[in-house]
């Protein structure tokens, strides 16, 4: 796929370049020689986003660099990544962030004591019987690269990981992984890294040497069906990979309550 539509990279490459510019779809279209409609169309098979909402999920990875990295008001973080609407603005980030852009913001301090949570962890595998194979996904993660950290991975509703996934756990290692009593329907498997030691900054903008992965083809899980182990490997960031909205420390700390005390 990526070969057959590789022209959307040159799209995307300028996307990047020219985030904080208005970008109209019938300027991407042309900008490759496309009509609007064949190019939304081929878009939205190789990255899995239409072309705008791609676009829009850049500038919310924007806000997030410019909220940890300059004193900018929220209005004008807002304002630069062209939301007119501070309210909008916020509602948007916070829906698809997990959090405020002023909890963003102020959730540097939070990293370390998640990461510290994690590494005193006893136990961390919650054996999980299957009592439905047909509402289990599981499978097993690996990596281009050798790694030793916390990996995030859950289900989501779209092919991006925003808002908090579906179904979602953390793992203190390469290897597998399962999920239970999935409810029939779509999902999107996504899973990122977090290196023990890494900078707060970096967990919160999952830098670009983050490891990662997601499904490139929808996951269908339906009541008569069970769905084949899954094989996904973590590896470097592509120019073709959407942003991590969801905000890691907000994963880490749901996984952390769902932790019993005891093995703790």
């Amino acid at each position: 796929m990526n070969e057959r539509y590789a022209e959307i990279d040159e799209v995307i490459a300028y996307i990047h370049k020219n985030i904080y510019e208005p970008l109209p779809l019938s300027l991407l279209a042309n900008y490759i020689g496309y009509s609007p409609y064949h190019f939304s169309r081929i878009f939205k098979e190789r990255i899995g986003l239409p072309p705008l909402y791609y676009v829009s999920s850049l500038r919310l990875e924007k806000a997030k660099d410019l909220l940890l990295h300059t004193h900018l008001s929220i209005r004008d973080i807002a304002l630069e990544i062209g939301q007119q609407s501070l309210g909008t603005f916020t509602t948007r980030f916070t829906e698809r962030v997990g959090v405020s852009p002023s909890n963003f913001r102020n959730s540097r301090d939070e990293v370390n004591e998640r990461l510290l949570a994690l590494q005193k962890l006893s136990n961390w595998r919650q054996s999980m019987p299957v009592l439905n194979p047909n509402a289990t996904i599981e499978g097993t993660v690996h990596a281009h690269a050798p790694f030793q950290g916390v990996i995030l991975i859950g289900l989501f509703a779209k092919p991006i990981p925003e808002g908090l996934p579906l179904y979602g756990t953390l793992l203190p290692s390469l290897g597998p992984f399962r999920f239970t009593d999935v409810k029939p329907g779509t999902y999107y498997l996504m899973a990122t890294s977090v290196p023990w030691g890494m900078q707060p900054v970096d967990v919160l903008l999952t830098q670009s040497t983050t490891l990662r992965t997601r499904s490139r083809e929808p996951i269908v899980v339906t009541p008569y069906t069970k769905v084949p182990p899954l094989e996904v490997t973590l590896h470097v960031p592509r120019l073709d990979d959407p942003p991590i909205l969801i905000s890691l420390p907000l994963l880490m700390d749901h996984f952390l309550k769902k932790v019993p005390l005891a093995i703790r």
